[in-house]
């Protein structure tokens, strides 16, 4: 399995295609071994680097892909070979489709009840012969994550798909993982959101010159001007610091 790994600014990452994503995760599946998968851009390179054991977890992760095109543009700026992003939603969109297709079991956790059912809805539509294992909406009490825990557990799927907000989603499936037991596990942050239509997606022009941070600054200003804007600057700062040392400053 050649996961193409790298150090970059403080998160391991994978140099990998979509396809190559999808070729890993196969693998991971049929061995059957709880994996938990992650992805990176600019917001959680921040986090990480205020957040330790936030850092330790993700580069715990067996398989970690670029989800931002600000940490392909970095990464190419520091000289290390990034074929593309793979984002998360992507990521999510290509999994179900190949669940579809190969007869794996999908659980769906996260977001509110309408919107999880409104995605395994659609998908369904989509690919009637997708198997929901099983699914739950994300509000809960701490006290009943092991009830939780419990039940996904005994759904047997092969995939999970947690819904949460960073960094609460990396923390709740690497605090559980070895009890979920499910071959593998990755945060899908607001795409049930996007799928079920409560949030839009930037267009792909935005999406490919890399301004779909933008279109969500846009889209919900109050929330995301402190995010985006003191964010953005805080990772470029980090990169050139970073592209500093590289060259012995």
């Amino acid at each position: 399995m050649d996961t193409k790994r790298i150090e970059l600014l403080g998160s391991q990452l994978n140099c990998l295609t979509m396809w190559e994503t999808l070729a890993v995760i196969d693998e991971i599946i049929q061995k059957k071994i709880p994996t938990q998968h992650v992805v990176i851009n600019a917001s959680k390179i921040n986090l990480m680097s205020k957040d330790e054991q936030l850092k330790n977890i993700i580069n715990d992760c067996p398989l970690i892909n670029a989800d931002g095109q600000s940490i392909v543009w970095a990464g190419r700026f520091l000289g290390f070979s990034i074929p593309e992003r793979v984002t998360g939603i992507d990521l999510f969109t290509e999994l179900v489709k190949k669940a579809a297709e190969d007869g794996l079991r999908l659980y769906y956790f996260g977001s509110e009840e309408e919107v999880v059912q409104e995605v395994i809805r659609l998908h369904q539509k989509q690919y009637p012969n997708l198997i929901v294992a099983g699914f739950r909406n994300g509000y809960f009490k701490e006290e009943e994550s092991t009830e939780i825990v419990e039940e996904i557990h005994q759904s047997q799927a092969d995939i999970l798909f947690v819904a949460f907000s960073s960094p609460k989603k990396e923390y709740w499936i690497h605090q559980y993982k070895e009890q979920l037991n499910v071959p593998f596990m990755m945060g899908v942050g607001g795409s049930f959101d996007v799928v079920a239509g409560k949030t839009k997606r930037a267009p792909n022009w935005m999406q490919k010159v890399g301004l779909e941070w933008f279109y969500r600054l846009i889209q919900e200003p109050r929330r995301m001007l402190s995010r985006y804007v003191k964010g953005n600057t805080a990772f470029i700062v980090t990169v050139i610091k970073a592209k500093l040392r590289r060259n012995g400053v």
